[in-house]
């Protein structure tokens, strides 16, 4: 009877810890991102050519302003870069991506990113010259 009792308030212990944890996805930390660009994208430092990416946060509980950008297959490092909160009024619902136009042939620059759920971005800093 005794371990009857045990097992039962084993399961309700773990019925509790399963309701109040909180729902763990791994691309809500990193905020991982697979994105195509059609045309070349300039990023602070280098020209990223048209192709696929993925986007995401370096993982630093210390800083969550570095954002890394891979190949599409994650196989290379591209880039990190150092990046300043942005914030939007409306929370997107879909990843967004926010554009500086750039003079002449130049590609456009990407100015901010958002992901979904989150009025917090991140913004690209470039040199001032």
């Amino acid at each position: 009877m005794r371990i009857i009792k045990i097992i039962q308030l084993a399961v309700c212990a773990l019925m509790l810890c399963a309701i109040l944890s909180p729902a763990i996805k791994a691309d809500d930390w990193n905020k991982k991102t697979i994105v195509t660009f059609a045309d070349a994208v300039e990023v602070p430092g280098q020209v990223l050519p048209a192709g696929t990416y993925v986007f995401k946060l370096a993982n630093s509980i210390s800083d969550r302003h570095i954002v890394e950008i891979w190949t599409g297959d994650e196989s290379q490092l591209l880039a990190t870069i150092l990046t300043i909160p942005d914030y939007r009024a409306e929370t997107p619902t879909k990843t967004v991506f926010e554009y500086d136009e750039r003079p002449g042939d130049s590609p456009m620059a990407l100015h901010a990113w958002f992901f979904p759920g989150d009025h917090t971005g991140q913004e690209f800093v470039y040199p001032q010259f």
